[in-house]
């Protein structure tokens, strides 16, 4: 039976692996807290980067001796597999780790397991402590091993009357500067941003994380279907962060750090390109593509998640955020639920996820 403590302790440890959004993928974020014999924290830790220790390690390694007969909450259940690094439900048992809480069940066959190890040595051990808590914050590892693909937040900024820019094509700046220096943390914490030719074209982005110490910036993806859209000489093509272009399988090119992928009816195949990424080990993509590229992917149910920045400006003319996406009846509108809604700057930031009963299959 969990007490108060150990809802404390996890949630302390939910905190922690958000830490780590953004820079261990291909593996999860993790975090861990250690509470000695007498229920005082003695130690903590996250899993900051793939190949590096776990977030139990660091945890361990702070507090030492008093580890011994102490309790350890994990958000992921530790892990059973030598890789890089190794099995962390030896390292708790070794550590003399005597109760174990975690939120939520490892569900990468390579390594799950963990929980039947500890108890196998004595340890007690309870599942389940927050799981809600803790799979929302490791949602796009968990997608990426449940689905075979990387988990899809799409985000955009638009007027109050859904328009992405005006009628004569100018965009800059529909949301404010607070909601821009937002994305920017969205973009920290995605293995990759997407943006499709058009958007290309318009705006010759950069793409690249500023403002944010230490961010690890993603990789940049160009969906370029005739490899026409990004030049030499592109801000997308400069050194600050790794650049990908995704053209056709039968068209030529000499750009560089190209994946040449099956068209589908809107010009590239979504889960082809997901596929892609995925085998990079990107885990979590922000797309910020415009409003075809996003019609494509919601179309292909590959939108997880909706962040919409809305400013109070009207303009009545110009495109709309979301282009052709196969809905042509109101019953198969894709209904979302709004999880989140809050000011940002003088603009509201929406935050919605796919209804259960409309979400297409994945």
């Amino acid at each position: 039976m969990a007490t108060p403590a150990d809802m404390n302790a996890m949630r302390r440890a939910v905190a922690l692996a958000a830490r780590g959004l953004g820079s261990t993928s291909p593996n999860p974020v993790v975090g861990c807290v250690i509470l000695d014999a007498s229920g005082h924290q003695v130690g903590e830790g996250h899993h900051q980067r793939a190949g590096g220790p776990h977030a139990e390690v660091h945890a361990l390694r702070a507090a030492g001796v008093l580890a011994r007969g102490g309790t350890a909450y994990v958000t992921l259940e530790p892990c059973n597999h030598t890789g890089r690094t190794g099995p962390c439900a030896q390292a708790l048992i070794e550590a003399g780790i005597e109760r174990v809480v975690y939120a939520v069940g490892d569900p990468n066959p390579q390594a799950t397991g963990g929980a039947d190890t500890l108890r196998a040595a004595g340890v007690h051990v309870l599942g389940g402590l927050l799981e809600d808590e803790a799979e929302a914050g490791n949602i796009a590892w968990l997608t990426s091993v449940r689905h075979g693909r990387p988990y899809v937040l799409w985000k955009y900024a638009a007027t109050l009357d859904g328009r992405i820019a005006a009628a004569d094509g100018t965009s800059r700046w529909i949301s404010s500067a607070e909601s821009r220096a937002d994305v920017h943390r969205l973009r920290a914490e995605a293995d990759a941003v997407v943006v499709g030719s058009g958007t290309a074209r318009a705006d010759d982005p950069h793409l690249a994380v500023r403002g944010i110490e230490g961010a690890v910036q993603p990789l940049r993806v160009v969906v370029d279907t005739e490899a026409s859209a990004v030049k030499p000489g592109a801000r997308v093509l400069d050194a600050t962060a790794p650049t990908l272009i995704a053209v056709a399988e039968d068209v030529e090119t000499s750009l560089p750090d190209v994946v040449r992928l099956p068209r589908d009816g809107r010009g590239l195949s979504v889960p082809a390109l997901l596929a892609a990424l995925h085998e990079r080990g990107v885990r979590s993509v922000l797309l910020e593509g415009g409003p075809t590229l996003a019609g494509a992917f919601v179309a292909a149910g590959a939108v997880d998640r909706v962040v919409g920045y809305l400013a109070p400006v009207l303009l009545g003319a110009g495109p709309h955020a979301l282009a052709d996406a196969g809905i042509t009846t109101l019953t198969d509108a894709l209904r979302l639920d709004v999880t989140e809604t809050a000011r940002v700057g003088p603009d509201l930031r929406i935050t919605a996820t796919p209804a259960p009963a409309t979400a297409k299959e994945r």
